[in-house]
């Protein structure tokens, strides 16, 4: 009797900590969305979380380790819907690979997670302290091994080392392109914020496929 009782119980104990766990984690998005900042206290967290400060340590050894989580889901959902974009047919032509995951980057929505990151990184509108760009670093890195195991599910027989080139080079350029844009744009979501995205993005896979002689002087 008691052995068929115990997987229920280990469920309900499991379901509640996952349940605890989502919570910590969207209480911690809500606060850095509402603070601009990720520099809250873990009796914040505990008290939006509806959980105990014991509680949050059981999942999280730090709260860093927590806002690399937080950084780690938004850009993960950037990585899924670039692989949404990813041509599922293998193609053989020359630059197939690299013109399928260029195509999928420019197609997805970037500057909308791009915003929301900016303003939890934002320190009453300073750069983001040492340790906060750390985090974002890391958080980047592990979009650039998630591509690449994407785009090596989808084409099994290319050299594992280009496509982490490839990748490591378009994720990259990607943060550059962000701060090019945000000075020019003031990091706003407008139209033309997001017309300037898209010449700025065209101009960075240009210059990962043809090479850096391949850009002229800006004219701009």
């Amino acid at each position: 009797m008691n052995d068929q009782g115990n997987p229920p119980s280990r469920d309900r104990r499991e379901a509640l900590k996952s349940r605890h766990r989502r919570a910590i984690i969207d209480a911690a998005a809500a606060l850095m969305s509402e603070i601009e900042g990720t520099y809250f206290t873990v009796d914040q967290l505990a008290e939006r979380a509806d959980v105990s400060r014991r509680t949050v340590f059981n999942h999280f050894g730090s709260l860093d380790d927590l806002v690399l989580e937080v950084f780690g889901e938004i850009l993960e959902s950037i990585v899924d819907d670039i692989e949404s974009g990813i041509d599922t047919e293998v193609g053989t032509r020359p630059g197939a690979m690299f013109n399928e995951v260029a195509e999928a980057l420019r197609s997805t929505d970037l500057v909308t997670p791009i915003t929301r990151l900016k303003r939890m990184l934002a320190q009453g509108g300073s750069e983001p302290s040492p340790s906060q760009s750390a985090l974002f670093e890391s958080a980047i890195t592990d979009v650039i091994d998630r591509l690449a195991a994407i785009v090596l599910h989808h084409r099994p027989e290319a050299d594992p080392l280009v496509v982490d080139l490839m990748c490591g080079g378009l994720v990259s350029g990607g943060v550059v392109v962000v701060h090019h844009w945000e000075r020019a744009t003031g990091g706003v979501d407008t139209e033309e914020s997001r017309r300037t995205w898209t010449e700025l993005v065209d101009r960075m896979i240009s210059v990962n496929r043809d090479g850096y002689g391949s850009v002229g002087p800006d004219t701009s």
